[in-house]
């Protein structure tokens, strides 16, 4: 058990002038990428040319066999066509242009988006680092830390496939906002002073637990995003493999990923991150035995966590053996993380059990 630090007043309210400082650059952020999506369009006409490219269909024919006949001479036998449909998830439609599209302007307000974003992230990570300094411990210890630096993993995880030269940049704006959301909810709704916590908390597995919860979280969130954009992108290209016009928001949703594409980014997400989620319900196992003397209590958070990883243990059972791609899997991906949001914040606030977070 480790001994409590003193809490420097001072440091803490330079985290929060950080943070509101990493708020304000965030906002011009999302104002860049507005911009970005608003010069990148194009007309209806190129947009509906380039999402029906690709054929979602295609015929091929095997050579033909030469087989040698009983008695000299050769007979020449036709296979039949073979004709390869493609499922729902893909539609041998390509990506389209990305926010920017094919405008210079576009293009210039996306990198000024991205360079905002960043220099938002740096300042987002001073807050969480003064905070930290000035509790003396790990700066997740009440809801209002986990959810600020929920919020930083995420962004970091979204500029580290940028750095990683992956085409993410079409997350940036669905991004900024909920990052903004969730920020603005913990600055006015979750925010506690800083405080030292129970002595029963005071332990190595605060950083080990917590910590891998909340990069869980920040994936979790980047892929869920990814899943509803795809939800948008597979109705737009049915209703244009039917004839039909993109619907209200085509000029965006043209220029996203190709449904396929995002479908596979939000699988990729979950799949990789599900590991960690199941060593942090263990770890925090591990952690209740050596705190309040049982390793499994039924306590809700430890309730709803586990329904989380069941839901996120059916969903990629679903896609890997049933084969659900598409619609279906991304549903099955949304409940999931509505589980996850459930425990984060209605169980966490309204459900009062022995997690220091829950009773605000």
């Amino acid at each position: 058990m480790t001994i409590a630090a003193a809490v420097n007043d001072n440091v803490a309210s330079i985290s929060n002038y950080l943070l509101y400082s990493a708020m304000a650059v965030y906002t011009l952020a999302f104002l860049a990428h507005i911009a970005e999506w608003t010069f990148g369009s194009r007309s209806r006409v190129g947009r509906t040319a380039a999402a029906l490219s690709a054929t979602p269909a295609t015929t091929t024919t095997a050579p033909a066999v030469r087989v040698a006949r009983r008695g000299g001479g050769t007979a020449v036998l036709e296979r039949p066509k073979v004709v390869t449909r493609d499922v729902s998830a893909d539609r041998g439609v390509g990506d389209g242009d990305g926010a920017a599209g094919k405008s210079e302007r576009g293009e210039l307000y996306g990198r000024i988006a991205i360079s905002l974003t960043t220099l938002a992230w740096l300042l987002h990570l001073g807050a969480v680092t003064a905070r930290g300094i000035s509790v003396g411990r790990a700066p997740w210890g009440n809801l209002y830390e986990f959810s600020v630096t929920l919020a930083l993993v995420a962004i970091t995880l979204y500029l580290g496939l940028l750095a990683l030269r992956k085409n993410v940049r079409w997350a940036g704006l669905f991004l900024v906002t909920t990052v903004l959301l969730s920020l603005g909810l913990a600055v006015n709704n979750l925010y506690a002073a800083d405080d030292q916590l129970v002595p029963a908390l005071h332990s190595y597995w605060l950083w080990i637990h917590v910590s891998c919860a909340i990069i869980c979280g920040g994936a979790f969130h980047v892929g869920a995003i990814a899943t509803v954009l795809y939800l948008f992108r597979d109705r737009y290209e049915a209703a244009l493999a039917d004839g039909r016009d993109g619907g209200r928001f085509a000029s965006m949703l043209s220029r996203l990923p190709a449904a396929a594409t995002l479908d596979k980014f939000s699988y990729r997400i979950n799949a990789a991150i599900f590991p960690l989620w199941t060593f942090t319900i263990i770890a925090g196992s591990i952690w209740a035995e050596s705190a309040w003397g049982r390793y499994w209590g039924w306590d809700p958070t430890e309730t709803w966590s586990f329904i989380t990883w069941v839901a996120y243990a059916c969903y990629l059972h679903a896609r890997a053996t049933v084969g659900w791609k598409g619609r279906k899997a991304a549903y099955l991906a949304l409940i999931a993380f509505g589980c996850f949001l459930f425990n984060y914040y209605c169980v966490n606030i309204f459900i009062v059990g022995k997690h220091s977070y829950a009773g605000l």
